[in-house]
């Protein structure tokens, strides 16, 4: 299994992470991605790439950290070449714990996919109570690839954001007895543009829901996954993975090792 998304390098995480990363490989979770979010964040992920073989990084100003942080396009730039990076993200729009910054979250979402197409990296993309005012911007870039992370709104925007060649991530919100906009979009997403993720150590999947989640419970969401679809656990982890790569195309799983 491939955990698209998790930041286990932000510090409820890292203080831990030899464990971490050995108990995402005790059950089968044999790579991840670390999902920027600022400065700090992205050089974590950079440095844990470098230390395990297992790990990728993602790197990006997260749009509830654009008031704190100023974008530096030029710092990204440059690490966008390093050969672990494989996306830009985690990006996008945020109107649910700010909105009197809009006009700044989207000039910075705009930047940096623009960085994105100028590198030839997909992005992350966050969104929420945000996904119309983010579709109308990346409609306007047809050559962008990525993934609505984490998607869980507006399921009437889903085949667009699909038309559109987007993937779609499912996190353990689908686990949820509550979820049922997620259970919806987990079943009408094409199979073939499905990624699983944990959003570590946010949102932890049933059994877990309310403590800190981490990598090794990506099984929960994929066998909930499968579930829904009708197929088996190994079925849909090899959708996944080979989804995973296609996207995130400087992945080079097969030839790493894991630790």
């Amino acid at each position: 299994m491939i955990d698209t998304h998790t930041h286990i390098n932000t510090e409820s995480l890292l203080n831990d992470i030899d464990n971490i990363v050995k108990r995402a490989v005790k059950n089968n979770v044999l790579h991840m991605i670390a999902v920027g979010m600022n400065k700090e964040a992205n050089e974590q992920g950079i440095l844990l790439s470098e230390k395990y073989p297992c790990i990728y990084a993602a790197i990006g100003l997260h749009p509830s950290d654009v008031n704190d942080e100023q974008l530096d396009v030029e710092l990204l730039l440059q690490q966008a070449k390093h050969n672990k990076v494989v996306a830009i993200g985690e990006i996008g729009i945020d109107l649910y714990w700010a909105k009197d910054n809009f006009k700044l979250q989207k000039e910075v979402f705009i930047k940096q996919i623009e960085l994105a197409l100028a590198v030839d990296l997909p992005v992350i993309i966050h969104s929420r109570n945000s996904a119309r005012e983010i579709y109308d911007i990346v409609k306007n870039y047809p050559s962008l690839r990525g993934v609505m992370h984490c998607y869980s709104e507006h399921t009437e925007l889903l085949d667009k954001f699909i038309n559109l060649g987007f993937y779609i991530g499912i996190g353990g919100i689908v686990t949820f007895k509550n979820s049922k906009e997620v259970l919806e979009i987990a079943k009408n997403t094409p199979l073939d543009r499905l990624l699983v993720e944990t959003d570590a150590p946010y949102l932890a999947p049933v059994p877990f829901r309310g403590k800190i989640n981490e990598p090794a419970y990506t099984a929960y969401t994929l066998s909930k996954l499968a579930e829904i679809r009708g197929l088996t656990t190994r079925e849909m982890d090899r959708i996944t993975t080979e989804n995973t790569v296609r996207l995130f195309t400087k992945m080079n799983i097969q030839k790493q090792t894991v630790l």
